[in-house]
Formats: structure tokens, C-alpha cells, sequence
């Protein structure tokens, strides 16, 4: 089984206020934008982000693609000077447990389905202790694409061409859902992030927290 986890809201909670602060420093680095307001997060890329939020300061389509992958980097650079030495504390109830029950089965793969650019999101987990879990050249991240329905596929992919019946995605937001039924998949749900289980209800089955994702995973793993 090849179990492909989101990580702000699902592995982690509250750990995205330096993120956030690094894409907008990176948005005025590269860009000269300094946006006002805010736009929807949860559940996109952080390209999708960047571009509303450039949007906002007048960064049109065209010159934000032309800037893109120097935007990238920008992140990734101000993340690493950003990102706390430990994020231990950020880690949702139950995750570490489950992580380690899960990871100890046989034919079980971890593997990650996220938004974030691919280099913010190892950081985030290594620093939050659980990085070991999730293997090099694995997963699929928002600096592979923008659309997050397509992150699925690409990690189904590096995971060797992982069939959809074997492949499960686990995530706290609409859009995660929405994600994995874009790529024919299996979805569990846990109600740590911004969404209660009644948002959630679309996803096969709905955790509030770790601890109760850890028994939805047991019942998938032991079908």
C-alpha cells in the first residue's frame, strides 16, 4: 500500500507562519511585491498561493511565470532562514505513533502529497523529527506542479508506477480530497486543520485526530 500523507494541518499544526512570511519575502525579492490581504491556503500549492498574492500587488500572469523558478529559490532560501531549529512541537496528536506502526508493515509505502515546494516540505518534517519516514525522490510537492490534482499521479509514479487500488491519500482539507478523486484514489481524512468532519465528509473515512487516523489506516492496511 503506498500511503501518501499531506503535512500542514494532517502531519503538522500551526507551523506555516514562517512559510507564509518566506513566500512573501521571496514575492518582494523577486518581484518588488509587497501584496495586502490574504487568499485561500489550505489545500494549494505554494505557487497557486504566490500568484493570488501577486495578483494582489499588480504581478500579472506573464511576469509572475517569467520569475517563477527564481521565486522558487527565493522560498526555498528564505524557509531555510526562517524554519525554526526544531518543529517537534508542531507534530499533531497521534502522528509520530502512527508513523511508526505504520512504517514497521510490510508493503507498506510512505510517501508525501503536498503543496508545499519539495525542499520546504523535507525541512519542515526533518525538522520536525519524522523525515526519516519519507524517502528521497519520493512524493509529489507544489514545485512539481502548480495544480495540486496533479500531485497524486506524479507520486503514484516515482513510487514505481503505483496501482490507484493500492494507493491512499491522507490529507485535512476539500482539496485534498479533491485531489486524490482526480486520480481515481482512496481518501482518509482528520480533522486537525482549518475543516471540520462535516467538510470532510466526502473522503472514505474521516479521523478527528491521529490517534483515530491510526485505526482508519489499520482497518485499510488489514482489508
Amino acid at each position: 500500500m503506498l500511503l501518501l500523507f499531506d503535512i500542514d494541518g494532517t502531519l503538522l499544526l500551526r507551523a506555516s507562519a514562517d512559510h507564509a512570511a518566506a513566500l512573501r519575502e521571496a514575492l518582494e525579492r523577486v518581484y518588488g511585491a509587497r501584496p495586502q490581504g490574504r487568499v485561500a491556503a489550505a489545500g494549494r500549492t505554494d505557487t497557486a498561493i504566490a500568484r493570488d498574492l501577486a495578483a494582489l500587488a499588480g504581478v500579472d500572469a506573464a511576469r509572475f511565470d517569467a520569475g517563477l523558478e527564481e521565486f522558487k529559490a527565493a522560498c526555498n532560501e528564505a524557509f531555510a532562514a526562517r524554519c525554526p531549529a526544531s518543529l517537534g512541537e508542531h507534530l499533531a496528536p497521534g502522528v509520530a505513533q502512527l508513523l511508526d506502526e505504520v512504517a514497521g508493515r510490510d508493503a507498506v509505502r510512505l510517501s508525501l502529497v503536498t503543496g508545499n515546494y519539495e525542499e520546504i516540505a523535507r525541512r519542515k518534517l526533518d525538522r520536525a523529527g519524522i523525515g526519516h519516514h519519507f524517502g528521497a525522490g519520493q512524493g509529489g510537492f507544489g514545485s512539481d506542479s502548480e495544480h495540486r490534482d496533479e500531485l497524486p499521479a506524479i507520486a503514484r509514479a516515482r513510487a514505481g508506477g503505483y496501482p490507484r487500488e493500492r494507493t491512499v491519500v491522507i490529507g485535512d482539507t476539500p482539496l485534498d480530497i479533491a485531489c486524490a478523486r482526480a486520480d481515481g484514489l482512496r481518501v482518509l481524512a482528520v480533522a486537525t486543520g482549518s475543516f471540520g468532519a462535516e467538510e470532510l465528509r466526502d473522503a472514505d473515512g474521516v479521523a478527528a485526530d491521529g490517534f483515530e487516523l491510526a485505526e482508519l489506516l489499520r482497518r485499510e492496511l488489514d482489508g
